[in-house]
């Protein structure tokens, strides 16, 4: 059962521009994406998305779902976002994804290639990791509050320069993981436990660009290698320095490369 989805999308400057969909990291809500949607607004349409869970988004469709938020998977993270593309009545777009966005961005990339332009995944991985970590993530949430792991995920999303250097980002980006609702965040972790695009990649047709942080301790350069090189024809970019967060804390690098590989395929 899908969710609705919390989003904002951009007028088109033009009614040939391309749509661009941005998705995510664990933790963040659409707001992440300020400087993509700066950055495109003139070539683009831009939506940017809450994944379940997380922003304005919700954990389950209350009006038709009462089962509660169940064992949610990142095939459900996806097909909440073609419900989406679909009650827009949006056909073919780009799909860029942080992270937990990057997952989501390859399901929809393997799964509806005839609806993906291209796809930039930023900051990701096929797999993240062993399964036990991140139940057992979810279960001190659960128990403890996202608010009680907010400093330590935020430590990870930046580097120690970029963090000294502007602690008002790293404020806010304490207190929009804090926001994430406990089950939102729990049920997350449990989708990325469950991931694993190893034998996917080969089925993405769609123009792909792996951006990767040389300095990112959850989803390093050889987490995105394993990406690049699955995907046929896919090319690897690495930001230096750059920590998990990397659209935030190398804004412009990214924009710049989204942008061109957006407009090379549309």
């Amino acid at each position: 059962m899908t969710v609705p989805l919390a989003h904002d999308l951009s007028p088109a400057p033009r009614p040939d521009a391309p749509t661009v969909v941005f998705l995510g990291s664990l933790g963040s809500d659409r707001s992440m994406w300020n400087a993509q949607v700066a950055a495109l607004a003139d070539v683009a349409s831009v939506l940017t998305v809450d994944v379940r869970g997380h922003g304005g988004s919700p954990i389950t469709d209350t009006v038709t779902d009462t089962r509660g938020s169940g064992d949610v998977t990142v095939d459900d993270l996806a097909a909440d976002v073609t419900a989406l593309l679909d009650g827009l009545g949006l056909g073919r777009v780009h799909v860029v994804g942080l992270s937990l966005g990057g997952a989501v961005a390859q399901t929809l990339a393997a799964q509806h290639p005839e609806r993906i332009a291209s796809l930039a995944v930023i900051c990701s991985a096929a797999r993240f990791g062993e399964p036990d970590a991140w139940t057992t993530r979810a279960d001190t949430v659960r128990r403890d509050g996202v608010a009680s792991i907010a400093d330590s995920i935020v430590e990870r999303w930046f580097t120690a320069e970029f963090a000294a250097a502007h602690p008002d980002v790293v404020d806010r980006s304490v207190a929009m993981v804090s926001a994430v609702p406990d089950e939102g965040y729990a049920v997350c972790c449990e989708a990325l436990s469950r991931f694993d695009s190893r034998t996917l990649l080969g089925s993405i047709s769609a123009p792909t660009v792996a951006i990767a942080g040389d300095r990112d301790p959850a989803t390093p350069p050889s987490s995105l290698s394993v990406i690049a090189d699955g995907v046929p024809g896919a090319r690897l970019e690495v930001l230096s320095p750059a920590a998990h967060l990397a659209a935030v804390e190398r804004a412009p690098e990214v924009s710049a490369l989204v942008r061109d590989h957006v407009l090379a395929h549309s």
